[in-house]
């Protein structure tokens, strides 16, 4: 499991607690000042912790990906807002076959406590862009819960997360919050298995959401008009197909 994290010293006193066992719990610090990697390892004391490079979602994501050992990768934010007893849908949708288990506030028995009208309406037409563009059936690109095999991360082809940023201060794509479109592309691209999960999504337990409905809306419509060009301007690696795996364990 890879948890990025900025500030949450107080929600990850609640959510790691709630977390079912798994084979690995990947902390990734984005240089926060609350006391986020105390209290992450006061509440779960063999968690691994790394601390970002760069600075950007996107980056501390590669950054904990970058130190899976287990078989199962699942993204799961610090906020309180992923729900840890989804985590085995998760799972049994990838042992079902899947490659990428995208999980969804919009199929049937998904759900969100936190959205507004006019981010649902936002959502409704990205994913008609983004459906269109990669020929997929996606109903909620803009969801950050997934998991997928750790064999497919050489399809994602994400910024190696040890080099240091550009001297100018410039991000590097995907090292920001387009991180989850750019995943949820790269994935359609590669014509890999995706199989949709419903979720529900609950309220951040503590402090304020940095999403901007507007501003995040328009980054995410350009990631996905970038990575359109980009998938049509290059080949991707193959992806692993399932009867190459064998045993697993979850690094979430």
């Amino acid at each position: 499991m890879v948890v990025p994290a900025l500030n949450e010293a107080r929600n990850l006193t609640r959510v790691l607690p709630e977390l079912p066992e798994v084979h690995q719990v990947v902390l990734v610090d984005g240089g926060s000042v609350d006391g986020t990697v105390a209290a992450g390892r006061e509440a779960m004391p063999e968690i691994e912790v790394v601390t970002q490079v760069r600075r950007g979602k996107g980056n501390a994501l590669a950054a904990g990906f970058a130190r899976v050992t287990g078989d199962v990768v699942v993204m799961f934010d610090a906020d309180g807002s992923a729900d840890p007893a989804e985590i085995p849908r998760f799972v049994d949708a990838l042992r079902a076959g899947a490659d990428f288990a995208k999980g969804s506030r919009f199929c049937a028995g998904g759900g969100s406590a936190d959205i507004t009208p006019v981010r649902r309406a936002g959502n409704q037409f990205l994913n008609a862009v983004t459906n269109r563009a990669f020929g997929t059936a996606f109903s909620d690109l803009c969801y950050g819960y997934n998991a997928f095999w750790a064999d497919q991360l050489p399809v994602l082809d994400l910024p190696d997360p040890d080099v240091p940023g550009p001297a100018s201060g410039k991000m590097l794509w995907g090292d920001g919050f387009e991180i989850e479109t750019v995943i949820n592309c790269r994935f359609a691209a590669a014509r890999v298995a995706i199989t949709e999960v419903p979720s529900v999504e609950r309220l951040r337990i503590f402090g304020e959401s940095n999403l901007h409905a507007v501003s995040d809306g328009l980054r995410v419509l350009r990631t996905v008009r970038t990575e359109h060009r980009r998938s049509r301007a290059r080949a991707v690696p193959p992806p692993v197909g399932a009867a190459a795996r064998r045993h697993v364990s979850i690094a979430s």
